[in-house]
């Protein structure tokens, strides 16, 4: 890792924030994802104290997912088609207003939970649509070579606010919902102000080109047909299906280790804390050599990290394994998101990234049914043990049937210098 390309200055560290519009797009993502983690903290509690039911606590991402997924592919040809940071102020601001709903009937003392679950299926419709912008609006902010740095402090960031955002939300939800409410409302405006100040990006399609069924499912064409970027996105899919081992923490800490709530939050936290310092670490010593290698190394981790969570019995070593485990699946994802980005072209950038997005949200929910499933036939434990087993078969099976990918040395901007 951090290998020097002879003959090409190093690139700071931070050399992307050296980019305004890149550094102010960063803050808002940053403010955007933080407002969301709290959300789901208040919605969840919100929504189970009003009708003491625990399908609801389903419900609640159900909610979110399906709009997601009906709507993300023609989210990413609108992304094509029209000024990024324009989707993304629609977007964000539709996110905006359905905070604003879920303020007003809790100010109001509403009871009725289908108040909720509105506000949560127009929030994931809005999320569709602002996801695979942000993703495919990066590289159009920043030079090529320093796009590595942008996405490693993108991901740093991103984990940062997803480990302190459930936190905060808790602490805050101590003092009452409208609070946690109005303080999401804030940020987010906060994040439609940040937006609007950055430069309009445009992809180089024509807009003059009408919307289409086949134009929104050329994305998915492009990732078939080029078989570099479907095998990182593929590998990373079935890793996230198979190693669903965060699902099964509330019974690890009950029943396994015997932790109880607080143990519980420390091993919610690990994953994300084992990503963010690896985020941080790839954005001063960024991966230019051994790519592929790389690539399979980080998901091997994230499936041996996963075996050794499911067989410990001893907290630390619980802990260390799934900090362990957030790590290499860090590097997997900053991989993957260097590839999508440079591997294709502009024109049709956001609706490879709708892909991106579609099948990191189907295996992150699928892979938590899986697990559930899994340890309803088999037990906790060996559901764990399996999943871990069948993701390092996963890697095993890939590093023949993409040796393209295996062999890959250097992204693209790297071996073009």
């Amino acid at each position: 890792m951090g290998a020097v390309i002879p003959g090409r200055a190093p690139t700071s560290s931070l050399g992307a924030l050296r980019h305004r519009h890149f550094a102010v797009y960063a803050a808002a993502r940053f403010c955007a994802t933080l407002s969301w983690q709290m959300i789901n903290v208040a919605v969840g509690w919100q929504a189970y104290a009003l009708t003491r039911d625990p399908l609801d606590l389903g419900l609640v991402g159900l909610a979110q997912f399906l709009p997601f997924v009906l709507l993300v592919l023609p989210a990413g040809h609108a992304a094509d088609r029209a000024d990024r940071r324009l989707v993304l102020l629609y977007a964000y601001s539709v996110s905006a207003a359905c905070v604003g709903l879920l303020l007003w009937g809790t100010l109001r003392g509403s009871h009725e939970v289908w108040l909720v679950f509105l506000a949560l299926v127009v929030s994931g419709g809005s999320r569709a649509y602002w996801m695979p912008a942000s993703q495919a609006m990066t590289p159009n902010l920043v030079p090529s070579e320093v796009l590595p740095n942008a996405i490693a402090i993108n991901s740093a960031s991103q984990q940062i606010a997803i480990i302190a955002g459930p936190a905060l939300g808790g602490i805050l939800y101590l003092l009452g919902a409208t609070i946690v409410y109005g303080a999401c409302l804030g940020l987010l405006f906060l994040v439609v102000i940040l937006i609007a100040t950055i430069r309009p990006v445009r992809a180089s399609a024509s807009p003059s080109v009408a919307f289409s069924s086949k134009g929104a499912l050329e994305g998915l064409r492009f990732v078939v047909q080029r078989r570099v970027v479907l095998g990182a996105v593929s590998l990373d899919l079935f890793a996230v299906l198979f190693g669903g081992a965060t699902a099964l923490l509330p019974i690890y800490a009950s029943d396994v280790l015997h932790v109880g709530p607080a143990g519980l939050g420390l091993l919610r936290t690990a994953p994300g804390v084992g990503a963010a310092l690896t985020g941080l670490l790839l954005a001063v010593r960024p991966i230019e050599q051994g790519v592929g290698r790389w690539l399979f190394g980080g998901v091997a981790v994230f499936g041996l990290g996963t075996v050794v969570f499911g067989v410990s019995s001893d907290f630390a070593v619980s802990l260390l394994a799934l900090t362990a485990l957030g790590a290499g699946d860090m590097v997997s994802v900053y991989i993957r998101h260097i590839l999508v980005q440079l591997e294709t072209p502009d024109v049709i950038r956001g609706r490879v990234s709708a892909v991106s997005s579609l099948f990191i949200g189907s295996s992150n929910t699928l892979g938590e049914y899986e697990s559930g499933l899994t340890a309803s036939w088999f037990g906790t434990v060996p559901a764990v043990v399996l999943g871990g087993i069948a993701t390092l078969i996963v890697v095993g099976s890939y590093l023949k049937l993409f040796p393209e990918l295996r062999g890959m040395d250097r992204f693209r901007h790297q071996s073009s210098s």
